[in-house]
């Protein structure tokens, strides 16, 4: 194992985290794998990661669709020959299936900080959003808060527009960069009000929300309160999402999770599953006693029917890739290469760069337009120099968005400005 000190920081490869854990070698006398020396006395070698992810290009559009490391497609490849060479429908295959089960909830439940039964496993953030919108009892005087209307995305604002035919939708009034005034959330709530569904992280501006003292409020009107987490869950660092005093919480595994297409998550509270009707129903999430159905108890309440067993355990294969890392190491890294890009994008005549400057109050996410330049030429271009960054917008206006993870580096971010200087 090859590491050396620094003044206060230990140097390591992702490698050797194993044997360091485990060492009795001198230098690492006093170390604790603890979660607080994770992330602050370990500097990770992010460099080397680019090595586990199998891609050739410079892939700058993670807040979309993320890149998967190779151990997860390998746990993938892997699952597939067991399952078949067991038989799927077999006694054996049951148990490896439930096996599965107990091991995905337990690595979300890790990361999110939450309780096993609260993990609904779905397909999408767009599948959790629809099991509250379609699932809450509404009367005719209901109302529901949402934010910004069309500058929300669209899986997080069409389902509640949906319902404005039957109760009434209000919505908070926002600044540029999407946030809102508490103070008007006070104003527009009321004892009619059945939610308040907001996002956590904006797609489009890299805007983090207030949502811990959101909640707080919330809590004290008692006042239901639904999170899009998409944009934040995995690259906002060691965050304890029950705390927000959200009920309701969707992400999905494929952006800053690195998992595959087609997983997601739904975080019911357990207090909060009877706020909720399940809009399916199957062999797997009710019986039948005597003549009347009968729903299970959370998860099984709303998870019917077969799941996508190997992109669970591509999804499981990287959260735990990323908790390995730790998620703060992540934060720290990927807020560096958004600030380098900030930095030097502005210096680029004609650029105009959206979102909060404060660190803090944003993800990774940087949206920018360049004069004269239309987004979907700027994006093809760059495509051409096999660097892929997505066109967006904000409200009415289209931009270009990078979103960086941790294994980009700022050399890939140097030279998507070089490339961006030469338009």
């Amino acid at each position: 194992m090859n590491f050396h000190k620094e003044p206060d920081l230990l140097y390591f490869d992702l490698l050797d985290l194993e044997l360091i854990l485990n060492c009795n070698h001198e230098d690492c006398h006093g170390f604790y794998p603890t979660e607080t020396v994770f992330e602050t006395d370990i500097i990770m070698n992010f460099e080397n990661l680019e090595e586990d992810f199998p891609i050739d290009k410079i892939y700058l559009n993670n807040a979309s669709v993320s890149i998967m490391p190779s151990s997860s497609i390998n746990n993938m490849k892997d699952f597939l020959l067991t399952y078949d060479k067991i038989g799927p429908d077999s006694t054996e295959s049951e148990q490896f299936i439930k096996e599965l089960w107990i091991k995905t909830r337990k690595t979300i439940s890790e990361l999110i900080k939450c309780k096993s039964d609260e993990i609904v496993l779905t397909q999408s953030t767009t599948d959790g959003i629809n099991i509250v919108a379609n699932g809450l009892k509404f009367e005719t005087d209901s109302n529901v808060v949402i934010r910004g209307k069309n500058h929300e995305h669209h899986a997080n604002y069409f389902p509640w527009l949906r319902l404005a035919k039957k109760i009434d939708l209000r919505n908070l009034q926002i600044d540029q960069n999407g946030s809102f005034s508490i103070t008007n959330l006070h104003k527009l709530v009321n004892e009619k009000t059945k939610l308040v569904a907001l996002s956590h992280g904006l797609y489009n501006t890299g805007q983090i929300l207030p949502v811990g003292e959101i909640g707080e409020f919330l809590k004290t009107k008692n006042i239901p309160y639904f999170l899009d987490t998409a944009q934040t869950v995995g690259c906002m660092g060691d965050f304890d999402f029950p705390k927000t005093n959200c009920d309701f919480m969707a992400f999905n595994g494929s952006k800053w999770l690195c998992g595959p297409m087609g997983t997601g998550v739904f975080y019911c509270k357990r207090n909060s599953s009877d706020l909720l009707d399940p809009i399916g129903i199957g062999g797997e999430s009710a019986i039948q006693h005597d003549d009347d159905l009968v729903f299970m108890d959370l998860p099984e309440k709303f998870q019917t029917g077969f799941r996508n067993y190997v992109g669970l355990v591509g999804m499981e294969s990287s959260i735990r890739y990323l908790l390995d890392i730790g998620l703060v190491n992540i934060r720290n890294h990927i807020i560096k290469l958004s600030n380098v890009f900030r930095d030097e994008i502005s210096k680029i005549p004609g650029v105009t760069i959206f979102g909060p400057d404060d660190e803090s109050c944003r993800t990774s996410i940087i949206s920018f337009e360049i004069k004269d330049l239309k987004p979907e030429y700027v994006v093809k271009r760059l495509e051409e120099k096999e660097i892929i960054i997505a066109k967006r917008e904000i409200l009415e206006k289209q931009v270009l968005r990078i979103s960086p993870h941790l294994f980009n580096s700022e050399l890939q971010i140097m030279k998507t400005v070089e490339e961006l200087k030469k338009l």
